[in-house]
């Protein structure tokens, strides 16, 4: 549908809005890569991140009426995604968890498991830096997580994170730095040290 390349984000959503539904596929096809990377920074899960980019889409199919044309596209798409990841981040806190200590009653050690299994791909260089990033961020208070993808990997602009979170142009600006700061010594401690 090449004709719809040359509309706004904006114009599409109001075109959807009269619903025409091949306005909200250009939709999809533009963002679809952009809300998977961001819900996957996010989550640190590949597959929960499209499920979760799939779930966005329907909400705002299913909210088009909602959009109104005073803010960016954008702003409100990426409202929604994080609600939709927030939403999902309560209910995965309120599943219950064992113990592996349960497994094994004679021995009251808890034992820490971690996830050592690289795919083929996490193999490759930027692969593997690729997973102490996102080790980095997955560690970082919600707070400080939220903003710095907005920020640093969706490269939104303080306005729209301001919009998105609903905080005061300071806190934005003060979380982004502090936040900044956490990464960076994350990724001090976690990141192997390399020969140059």
């Amino acid at each position: 549908m090449p004709e719809y390349r040359k509309y706004t984000d904006e114009e599409l959503i109001l075109m959807f809005q009269s619903d025409d539904v091949d306005a909200f596929n250009e939709i999809v096809f533009r963002y679809k890569n952009k809300v998977v990377n961001f819900l996957y920074r996010y989550t640190g899960d590949r597959d929960e991140a499209e499920d979760l980019a799939q779930d966005t889409f329907v909400k705002v199919y299913r909210s088009k009426h909602l959009y109104k044309e005073i803010a960016k596209f954008s702003t409100w798409f990426y409202t929604i995604a994080v609600n939709t990841a927030k939403t999902n981040a309560k209910k995965k806190s309120r599943m219950s968890t064992i113990s592996i200590s349960d497994f094994d009653p004679e021995n009251e050690k808890d034992f820490d498991l971690k996830d050592t299994n690289l795919t083929p791909e996490d193999n490759a260089n930027a692969g593997i830096e690729n997973y102490y990033i996102q080790q980095a961020i997955n560690s970082l208070d919600e707070d400080f997580r939220n903003i710095i993808i907005l920020r640093d990997i969706q490269d939104l602009d303080y306005e729209e994170i301001v919009k998105i979170t609903g905080l005061p142009m300071g806190t934005v600006k003060s979380r982004i730095n502090r936040g900044r700061e956490k990464l960076k010594k994350l990724l001090i401690d976690i990141y192997p040290y390399k020969e140059s």
